[in-house]
C-alpha cells in the first residue's frame, strides 16, 4: 500500500485505540475476558466503597433509561440503598453487565465500571497495553514536528490512559496532548467529532482522524475532518466502494507530513 500524506493544513492527529494503535485481540482477548473473569469477585471485594457505589448507580440509570427505550435488557432495579439481599444485587449487576458486553454496547456507565477494574489490572503488573511497533515512533516524529496527538476511544478516558501508562512501551502518556471518550458523544455522531475540535482549540480541517472503522471515518469527514482509515490485521474488512473512497494505510510509518519544517 502507497503511502498517504498528512494534508499540510493539519495541526493536530486524533487518533482510534482498537485497530488503529492497539491490536483488536488485546481488547478482545485480554481486556474484555479479564473483567468477565473477575467481575463478581470486583463488586463483592468493593461493594461498599464509594467508587464502587458511583459504578453501580451509574449502571442502574443506564439500565433505566434501557427500559425507556424499549431496549431487550435484564429487567432489575438495582438499588444498594434498599437491597437487603447483597448477594443478589451484585448477581444482578454482574448479568447486566455481562448482557453490555454481549451486545458490544459502548455505554459510559460499562465503561467506567470496566475502567476501574483495569487500573487496578494494569497497576498491579498483570495487564500490559499493546501498542503496535510502528505506533510510538511515528507520534515522536509528528510531535517533532509541532503536530499534537490526541486519542478519541469508545473506552473511558481512565482505561485510555492506562494503556499508555502501563504500555509494553512503558510510560508514553506524554506524548499525548489529551484524550477523548464517548462522554463528548458517540464515535458514530458528527456533532461528537465537532465537539472535539472546539475543544481542542482546532477547525475540524486542521485535524486527521485515523481509524479502522468505516462509520466513524464518515462521521468525522461529516465534521469536516480529514480522514484515513488503518487496515491492520483482524480488521473488519472494507468493501470496494470504502476502499475507494477513503485513504487507507496499513502502518503510521506510511503517513508522510508535507509542507511542514
Amino acid at each position: 500500500m502507497a503511502a498517504a500524506s498528512i494534508p499540510a493544513c493539519t495541526g493536530a492527529l486524533l487518533l482510534d485505540i482498537e485497530g488503529t494503535t492497539t491490536p483488536i485481540t488485546f481488547v478482545k482477548d485480554i481486556l474484555f475476558p479479564y473483567i468477565r473473569e473477575h467481575l463478581e469477585d470486583h463488586l463483592s471485594s468493593h461493594w461498599e466503597e464509594d467508587e464502587c457505589k458511583q459504578d453501580v448507580h451509574l449502571l442502574k440509570k443506564q439500565m433505566e433509561e434501557d427500559m425507556k427505550q424499549n431496549r431487550a435488557c435484564p429487567v432489575h432495579a438495582v438499588d444498594q440503598t434498599v437491597h437487603t439481599d447483597e448477594e443478589k444485587a451484585i448477581r444482578e449487576v454482574v448479568e447486566n453487565v455481562l448482557w453490555q458486553m454481549a451486545a458490544d454496547r459502548k455505554s459510559t456507565a460499562l465503561k467506567q465500571l470496566q475502567g476501574h477494574m483495569w487500573r487496578a489490572a494494569y497497576s498491579s503488573g498483570r495487564i500490559k497495553g499493546e501498542i503496535y511497533p510502528d505506533v510510538i515512533p511515528s507520534i515522536k516524529t509528528w510531535r517533532e514536528r509541532s503536530l499534537k496527538v490526541y486519542i478519541y476511544s469508545s473506552g473511558s478516558v481512565e482505561a485510555q490512559k492506562l494503556l499508555f501508562g502501563y504500555s509494553v512501551e512503558g510510560d508514553v502518556l506524554e506524548l499525548f496532548d489529551g484524550h477523548f471518550d464517548t462522554t463528548i458523544g458517540a464515535k458514530v455522531d458528527s456533532k461528537s467529532y465537532e465537539r472535539i475540535a472546539e475543544r481542542m482549540g482546532c477547525q475540524p480541517e486542521e485535524i486527521t482522524f485515523l481509524t479502522d472503522v468505516t462509520r466513524e471515518a464518515k462521521a468525522a469527514e461529516e465534521a469536516g475532518m480529514n480522514v484515513l482509515v488503518v487496515v491492520r490485521p483482524g480488521n473488519m474488512e472494507l468493501t470496494e466502494e470504502e476502499s475507494a473512497h477513503y485513504k487507507l494505510i496499513t502502518s503510521f510509518c506510511q503517513l508522510q507530513l508535507t509542507g511542514r519544517a
